[in-house]
């Protein structure tokens, strides 16, 4: 067998740590079991090397015996860093298909076909027609609603949304004045958006000829860097600035005026993700080496809220992930490690 268990490293009875060869930056966990070990949880990681060459490795947890195994057949060579990867959403069953697909963001966006022991290249979906370069994506989202639907977001200023399925671009949306750092989709055809021009703009593929700003930065020109929207609720999203310890939760019912405004973290914030199964937890995570897990209130008090849970990291934390398919389970990175922290 190729399969080799790596033995865990556990901090404490609420985490327990896997330590990667290279910088640790993209995580996705699968929305499905593995199809031969129905408890076991794929992860996959992406490397942070600041050159061409780069890595993403799949791994499996098993959260009764708290331990990873790797499987070198399932580690590929990725070009540049991914600034993001995600498996296929909604693959409740493992007997659905024989195999998963998990799309990754970098200069291109490339879909993967991950098999029990073997990973193919499934697509590179390029709109750029004009020129061999490209402008790098930041980051995308994959519809959980209408699963043929990704969104990505480019430091071109623009938002391009791809028919999967077909392989073709169903439409690109000059969404934005500067960069586009972060999308993320709210229903089948709703996606927002949030950009170094200091706003959010939530977009609506029956009308393309007009956004909706619903946030701006405080400080003109202030980068937005993250966008999660609150799968639970979608009255709610949340953002964070660039170089700031706050997170800005926003009700889009409400545009303009935050409805909290979570500042508790005492350095930057990198990355934030709702809980999957509660519309009122949050969690966020930054340069403080502080992971804080977030109830929100029905009505903020005059003193700011409070994290409901605190965890502590070995140096700062660069990413973050809450597992839908396993949710009493956060995956934080940083360094070359991958910490997974038990809810």
């Amino acid at each position: 067998m190729e399969n080799s268990t790596q033995e865990s490293h556990l901090r404490s009875d609420n985490s327990i740590t896997y330590e990667s060869p290279c910088p640790v930056y993209a995580m996705a966990f699968s929305s499905a079991p593995s199809r031969t070990s129905l408890n076991h949880q794929r992860i996959a990681l992406g490397s942070f090397i600041e050159d061409y060459a780069n890595r993403v490795d799949i791994i499996s947890f098993d959260p009764e015996t708290l331990s990873f195994k790797t499987h070198p057949t399932l580690s590929f060579d990725h070009p540049y860093p991914p600034t993001k990867l995600m498996f296929q959403p909604n693959r409740k069953s493992p007997s659905s298909s024989s195999s998963d697909l998990l799309a990754s963001s970098g200069d291109y966006l490339r879909l993967w076909e991950v098999r029990e022991s073997s990973i193919e290249p499934f697509s590179v979906l390029n709109n750029s027609k004009t020129s061999e370069f490209c402008a790098p994506l930041t980051s995308f989202d994959w519809n959980d609603v209408d699963p043929k639907r990704i969104g990505t977001s480019s430091i071109d200023t623009t938002c391009t949304i791809w028919d999967i399925e077909k392989g073709v671009v169903e439409t690109q949306l000059i969404a934005h004045d500067k960069e586009v750092y972060d999308i993320a989709w709210g229903e089948a055809r709703v996606f927002a958006s949030v950009s170094a021009d200091g706003s959010v703009r939530i977009f609506d593929l029956r009308d393309k000829e007009h956004s909706t700003i619903i946030y701006e930065s405080p400080q003109p020109d202030s980068p937005l860097l993250r966008l999660a929207w609150n799968k639970q609720d979608l009255r709610y999203m949340a953002t964070i600035l660039m170089d700031s310890n706050k997170v800005v939760i926003l009700d889009i019912r409400s545009p303009t005026m935050p409805v909290a405004e979570l500042e508790r973290h005492r350095a930057s914030v990198n990355a934030i993700a709702w809980a999957p199964q509660s519309g009122r937890h949050i969690c966020s995570a930054g340069d403080d080496t502080q992971a804080l897990i977030w109830e929100l209130p029905t009505v903020a008090g005059p003193n700011g809220i409070d994290p409901l849970s605190m965890y502590s990291a070995g140096s700062e934390i660069n990413q973050l992930q809450w597992s839908a398919a396993q949710p009493d389970w956060i995956a934080i990175a940083f360094s070359n490690k991958m910490q997974l922290l038990k809810v």
